[in-house]
């Protein structure tokens, strides 16, 4: 039976609202050189299978962050690494989670930019929300929806980025386009994603469990790089950051990917 896209995003709000009540018991301190790992997850006792890889931040980057920020994180690279952002750009986050990247990316861009933190997880959203009170910034906000629709205007961003969310979605075609849309002329989008590295078998697609965890929604670099070419990106490159072995007969090892794409000026 195939997998229904709404039980699928349904088991996945689920999975990570579950997580940012688990990070809500944290008390909201900044994150100090005495942590053991970049993620927070041995500081929190968490359950690591959210997190596809750790030490993804340097340390200087989590400076002053709330930890409670950094222990949400579940991602699977740093976006805002390599997306030279600058003072002003607009930048929006899809699937924002605690913050991080949003807070990241928010000094980047200076108070002359901002930044807009979309996640379809209430406990996410607020926690994200304590967050950026206890840090002060005013170039933040964040917003309730899908990343399948986002409730944003026709080019009112001059970045999309986002941190191992794309594979989260089962439907990928709705999240690109709808990037394309939001993006202003010569916007660019940065993508922290995971990619499998062979066919994904049926009954791991129809896996709620494996969606949120980052193995199901994974796809194969033609998909999607023919993906990002039909919703009208151009410039496109994708670059391997770490790998992962499967540990399961039949599954596909995975990739962390940076994808880079431009909207046409």
């Amino acid at each position: 039976m195939a997998y229904d896209k709404g039980d699928i995003k349904e088991y996945v709000r689920q999975h990570y609202g579950e997580r940012a009540r688990q990070v809500g018991l944290l008390s909201v301190v900044a994150i100090d050189e005495s942590a053991c790992c970049a993620d927070g997850m041995c500081a929190t006792g968490m359950d690591d299978s959210l997190v596809a890889f750790s030490n993804l931040y340097v340390q200087s980057e989590l400076d002053d962050l709330p930890v409670a920020a950094v222990a949400a994180s579940a991602g699977c690279g740093n976006p805002t690494a390599l997306a030279e952002l600058k003072v002003g750009e607009r930048v929006l986050d899809l699937g924002s989670g605690g913050g991080i990247d949003c807070f990241l990316a928010a000094r980047q861009v200076g108070p002359q930019g901002n930044v807009i933190g979309l996640d379809m997880t209430i406990d996410m959203l607020s926690l994200a929300r304590r967050n950026a009170e206890a840090l002060g910034v005013s170039n933040v906000e964040f917003i309730e929806g899908y990343i399948e629709y986002i409730p944003v205007s026709n080019a009112s961003v001059d970045v999309v980025i986002s941190n191992c969310v794309m594979c989260l979605s089962p439907d990928k075609n709705a999240v690109t386009s709808e990037s394309f849309r939001v993006l202003s002329p010569g916007g660019r989008l940065h993508l922290s994603d995971m990619m499998a590295l062979g066919h994904m078998p049926e009954e791991i697609r129809d896996d709620p469990q494996k969606w949120a965890s980052c193995v199901s929604g994974a796809e194969e670099r033609d998909v999607y790089l023919d993906r990002l070419t039909e919703a009208g990106f151009v410039n496109i490159s994708i670059t391997e950051e770490g790998k992962l072995r499967s540990q399961e007969d039949g599954l596909p090892d995975m990739i962390s990917v940076k994808v880079v794409a431009y909207k046409p000026a």
